[in-house]
């Protein structure tokens, strides 16, 4: 590592290094020996930038999760265009993508990361909880221009989407789900999903 690179980089080599560990061999196999390791650095410089490896992971989650605010963007833009029932397909496999999927699993799996992240993090699952909020929006959004129901209860619609979506993109096995999967729970889900915008 040269001297003098910024911390900001550090971070991003390691973090970085951490996600491609995690996608490639699980949450068992992610150790600060495998990261170093993967990033091409000794061990002590992941050590000189954190506490300790649960304060390193916090930082990943809580970093993964702010990316997910431009998708969130994107999903609340789309509104009133093409059908809810695509938009929401759309954004789902993207936002429970496979980094997003992996993280929740590295998240449920360490007590230490838990309790690290409920130090600013007191409610729910980062990664889950921000796709949530992003549909909930969207659907509020919908709502208004008349294509989901004015009574529709998107706050529990939101996370309804959220869980099962992510149950048929957790399996880091069988590969991606056939395309119209993600939709058919949607439509499943979502009243009347399939209106197109007015011409």
């Amino acid at each position: 590592m040269p001297t003098g690179t910024a911390i900001r980089d550090v971070r991003d080599q390691l973090f970085d290094a951490a996600e491609r560990v995690l996608l490639r061999d699980g949450p068992s196999a992610l150790t600060s020996r495998a990261v170093t390791a993967e990033a091409g650095c000794a061990k002590g410089v992941l050590h000189r930038h954190f506490a300790d490896f649960d304060a390193f992971l916090a930082e990943l989650a809580l970093d993964r999760a702010a990316r997910m605010e431009r998708r969130a963007a994107d999903l609340r833009e789309s509104a009133g265009t093409g059908t809810v029932a695509d938009n929401l397909a759309t954004a789902l496999t993207d936002l429970l993508g496979p980094v997003a999927v992996a993280m929740v699993g590295l998240i449920t799996s360490r007590d230490g990361l838990r309790a690290r992240l409920r130090q600013t993090w007191p409610v729910g699952v980062p990664l889950l909880t921000d796709a949530a909020a992003a549909v909930a929006a969207y659907l509020a959004a919908e709502s208004r221009l008349g294509r989901v129901p004015a009574d529709a209860e998107t706050g529990t619609l939101a996370p309804t989407l959220i869980g099962a979506a992510h149950m048929l993109l957790a399996d880091r096995q069988a590969g991606p789900p056939d395309a119209g999967a993600v939709r058919r729970i949607v439509l499943t889900v979502v009243p009347g999903a399939e209106q197109e915008p007015p011409g």
